[in-house]
């Protein structure tokens, strides 16, 4: 009989070690080494003395989870929040925030450097808000427990689709938090709750917003159970089931303030979480880009017009460009309803060339962009074609932004301003955004 070698299954490192702390990625998270291997362990502070089990062994490096902290660091802070060991939302509250702050900045820069061979000025001060009470939506997940034959109500756990019962959530904004108690009760009185997906949590300008997502029809007890609860509670209810979410008990439609223009959403449409930073960050765009009423503006990846009708006050004209259909006619609506005439949408896809486009064609003086997590890689080289005078770009993946800048250096851009975006404290979130000039060379 043949035989044929089978390879056994890679057994998972049982490994317990101690270590001292040396630093800190850009992230937050502690660095060690062990035998010339860097070993990263979340939760841990340079300096400190670390008990740690190995939980994932490359050849370049380990990850270890934090066991016991044998000698503390005299910042080290003990966490705010009583589901801070297990939920995935945060995990920088051990870290006082000045030090979040400097090591996210620190991490920036030398990202910039080794990935793109760019040298960024001194950063300004970062733009920050509130560190607590800053959430102004987030999405509770929903887990049916068979066992006890309930619906469970909380966050996934760090890098897991377990589920974290909590009940509050200090960083979230307190009316809302304030919901998360009343909410477990229930959808457990709901009939359908086996079939709910997830909640989402909306701190609007007027008042709190419930969105319920569910995967089946809603009886029409369930129904009237959520309308109760939205007069109970003095918020607005919607209800998605397949397609655009359906307002069961609605004041208004939900909208915020920004610059001097209002902006009307919908319940799951992209916005910024935190109101303050958003503010501070509009402010900052406007400034940098500095637009005269002479100028022409272009602004890509435009969602609701979150920066395009604040800068359509300055300018001559701006176009903003979506992707998303739904957003696209979204900021059509605001521009209408904030009585603004110079602003223009268009939905392309601007991973295509869009050089050839009508819109394209017109020039542009300025431009800002603000991508997803992916990235803009294939839109900067297009963009590079249009020759603006001045470029922002605002990131919220700092590996994809110095992946993304580097083609701006080579066509004869230069940084000339940043500042670290301070959108999630207490998170390994990192933000920032980034102006860009032309040399004077590019520009004969």
């Amino acid at each position: 009989m043949a035989q044929f070698f089978k390879p056994q299954p890679k057994a998972r490192p049982q490994g317990r070690l101690t270590l001292t702390v040396s630093q800190l990625d850009l992230h937050g998270v502690g660095i060690a080494r062990h035998q010339g291997k860097a070993i990263f362990v979340e939760g841990a502070l340079p300096g400190e003395e670390v008990q740690v089990s190995l939980q994932d062994e490359k050849k370049q490096f380990a990850l270890a989870r934090l066991e016991k902290v044998l000698r503390p660091a005299d910042q080290r802070l003990a966490p705010f929040c009583p589901h801070y060991s297990q939920c995935g939302g945060c995990t920088l509250q051990h870290m006082p925030v000045p030090q979040q702050q400097q090591t996210k900045m620190a991490g920036i820069r030398e990202l910039f450097a080794r990935q793109a061979q760019m040298e960024l000025p001194e950063p300004e001060t970062v733009i920050q808000g509130e560190a607590m009470g800053y959430r102004r939506v987030c999405r509770l997940a929903v887990k049916y427990d068979k066992k006890a034959r309930l619906a469970r109500l909380g966050f996934r756990r760090r890098q897991s689709n377990e589920l974290v019962e909590v009940s509050q959530c200090p960083v979230l904004a307190p009316r809302l938090s304030a919901l998360i108690e009343p909410l477990r009760v229930l959808i457990n009185r709901l009939k359908g709750f086996r079939d709910l997906g997830h909640i989402e949590l909306y701190d609007t300008d007027a008042r709190p917003l419930l969105l319920v997502r569910h995967n089946g029809q809603p009886s029409e007890g369930d129904r009237q159970l959520l309308v109760q609860f939205a007069q109970q509670h003095e918020l607005d209810c919607y209800l998605q089931t397949d397609g655009e979410a359906e307002p069961l008990q609605a004041a208004q439609a939900p909208a915020y303030g920004v610059a001097d223009v209002r902006l009307n959403y919908l319940p799951g449409d992209f916005l910024q979480v935190n109101d303050r930073v958003n503010q501070a960050l509009v402010a900052t765009v406007l400034e940098w880009l500095a637009p005269t009423p002479d100028d022409k503006v272009l602004d890509l990846f435009c969602g609701l017009g979150n920066f395009t009708l604040p800068l359509a006050r300055h300018c001559a004209e701006v176009v903003g460009v979506e992707g998303v259909p739904a957003m696209v006619e979204r900021a059509r609506q605001n521009a209408r309803a904030n009585g603004i005439d110079n602003a223009r949408f268009y939905c392309a896809d601007l991973a295509e060339d869009f050089t050839g486009q009508s819109w394209a064609r017109e020039g542009f003086d300025l431009v800002l962009l603000d991508p997803a997590r992916p990235g803009a890689w294939q839109t900067i080289g297009h963009l590079c074609r249009l020759a603006p005078r001045r470029i922002v770009y605002v990131s919220c993946n700092p590996v994809t932004a110095a992946r993304d800048c580097a083609p701006l250096q080579a066509a004869g851009y230069r940084a000339v301003r940043w500042r670290m975006l301070d959108m999630f404290p207490h998170t390994g979130h990192v933000e920032s955004i980034l102006l860009f000039e032309r040399s004077e060379q590019q520009k004969g």
